[in-house]
């Protein structure tokens, strides 16, 4: 597959402006409110979901709380990206932070649970533009050379979203009611949508041309049917199980279909022609993986350490602090390297070793495991991600032109969330029937009908365990975890092999050495101010 030279992208801000002006600074904040947004919004509402189950009845209907924000933010990521590149990126973005304010203030009065699973849906159609809009403006904003600086804060985001979600969570709804796990992100959904109207200034876009209805249609069928599957799959149907098997033929004629209808439409909602890059592809296979591997760790370490280790389930985002810690600090790095340099063919190398060693590690850890160990192999996985995070957004968007920048953006932000399906599904999977055949064999029928239901106990139940029982249980865990992190293991090879074949194709608005690139530098894409 050649890698096609592509025109400069994300040039928004020229020599000649150098520091950035303070109202690219206050875009940049506010883009950085509206991820956090995206990102804290499950975390906070996952530890709320007992107390809301508790007032709004329908345990039965509970996974479609999740489920339906997925789905909506799933399929309409693709969607907001084309929007973007069709019509302006401002115009999109802000009507994704209203749709997602307005789904958030409807939740937050929900008085069942259709209402909220309903409303939920209509918050995730407003959150699949949120981190959308914010890679591709700043795409638009900051050359590629210069975008490595805001690794770090983007790194950042996902790591206070990710340690502090469920503190937050638990605060709020202790304190002030599940309600407010909602109405939460009014405030600093209106100062990010403030900051954005009255600082950020890019060029208009006006287009005669329609949207393509017919394959945002087949792309949006073929998602919803992909996630369902990952979702359903395993839990509420068998595997081989007829809605199973319907699901998988829906989804992949969906696809097939949307295929070629996007090699005839006059405006394709994602236009094939930017997977003839090899990086681009490349880089949607890597955020693919590392989406599937990081949901999946960020499931079962909690887990583990708060079933085998008896650590408190209410500090469960601080029992990731090692794997965070060290994605933060390494991207950081990444950034600054790849920013001095413009070399970054190291770090999806450098990060897919790491990845596979840490998940290996991660796989050795048994009942006799101390969390100090623990900590390090985390460590070492946090290390591998960071690594990849950011560079893949960084240089799928660098191996577009400028006009792709919105369907770039969505497609690696869609990978990694089809990734990240796949991850819990399939790790999920095979951690659940290890731990109940463990369960068969050191505690009998019983034993397997403890854990029939779910495998995953919370404090509460394990401790009403007889000794026993429990010991059996820490150890199905230490079994289960071992399984899903093997898998993880074999999985992640794919990253390092991917790496190995990645172009390093220069990054736009560096240093200019050649009269007519310096010429075209000039011309800025975006206006800063």
């Amino acid at each position: 597959m050649a890698d096609t030279q592509q025109a400069p992208a994300g040039q928004g801000i020229s020599e000649e402006q150098g520091k950035q002006p303070k109202s690219v600074r206050v875009v940049l904040l506010a883009l950085m409110i509206a991820m956090m947004l995206a990102m804290l919004d499950n975390m906070i509402v996952g530890t709320a979901m007992p107390t809301i189950v508790g007032e709004l009845g329908g345990l039965q209907h509970l996974s479609w709380v999740v489920t339906g924000y997925t789905l909506a933010t799933a399929a309409a990521t693709p969607i907001w990206g084309k929007l973007g590149d069709m019509y302006g990126r401002k115009g999109a973005f802000m009507a994704s932070i209203v749709i997602f304010l307005i789904g958030s203030a409807l939740s937050g009065m929900a008085q069942d649970m259709g209402q909220l699973i309903g409303f939920r849906a209509v918050q995730g159609l407003g959150a699949g533009g949120l981190m959308v809009g914010v890679m591709a403006i700043i795409g638009d904003l900051v050359p590629p050379r210069e975008r490595g600086k805001y690794q770090g804060m983007m790194a950042g985001v996902m790591a206070l979203a990710m340690i502090g979600g469920p503190l937050v969570g638990g605060t709020i709804t202790d304190n002030w009611g599940w309600r407010w796990a909602f109405y939460i992100n009014l405030p600093l959904g209106v100062i990010a949508l403030a900051a954005v109207s009255a600082v950020l200034h890019l060029p208009k876009k006006r287009t005669k041309t329609r949207i393509d209805y017919l394959g945002a249609a087949l792309l949006t069928v073929g998602i919803t049917a992909i996630v369902l599957v990952t979702t359903w799959g395993g839990t509420e149907y068998a595997w081989t199980s007829a809605r199973i098997m319907e699901l998988c033929a829906i989804g992949i004629v969906s696809l097939i279909a949307f295929v070629i209808w996007q090699t005839k439409a006059a405006e394709p909602v994602l236009p094939l022609h930017i997977f003839r890059s090899r990086n681009f592809t490349l880089m949607s296979v890597i955020g693919f993986v590392t989406g599937f591997v990081m949901f999946g760790a960020t499931l079962f370490l909690p887990l583990y350490q708060q079933s085998v280790q008896g650590a408190s389930a209410t500090n469960s985002g601080l029992l990731l602090l090692p794997m965070l810690g060290a994605m933060l600090v390494t991207s950081m790095v990444a950034g600054r390297v790849t920013t001095n340099s413009g070399r970054y063919k190291i770090f999806p190398i450098a990060g897919g070793v790491l990845m596979v060693a840490g998940l290996y590690l991660l796989s050795l850890m048994d009942t006799g495991t101390s969390r100090f160990t623990s900590g390090v192999y985390m460590a070492v996985l946090g290390l591998g991600m960071g690594c990849l995070m950011q560079i893949t957004m960084l240089v799928a968007q660098n191996s577009v032109q400028m006009k792709d920048m919105g369907v770039a953006s969505s497609s690696t932000t869609l990978f990694r969330t089809l990734g990240s399906s796949f991850g819990v599904a399939i790790m999920g999977a095979l951690f659940n029937h290890r731990v109940q055949d463990v369960m068969a064999e050191r505690a009998g029928s019983a034993g397997r009908q403890l854990t029939e239901q779910s495998a995953q106990l919370d404090a509460a139940s394990l401790a009403k365990l007889p000794a026993a029982a429990r010991e059996a249980y820490q150890h199905a865990v230490s079994a289960g975890t071992h399984s899903a992190f093997l898998l993880g293991t074999a999985v992640a090879v794919i990253v390092l092999i991917a790496a190995v074949f990645v172009k390093e194709v220069p990054l736009k608005g560096g240093p200019q050495k050649d009269p007519a690139d310096a010429a075209q530098a000039q011309a800025p894409v975006a206006e800063a101010v």
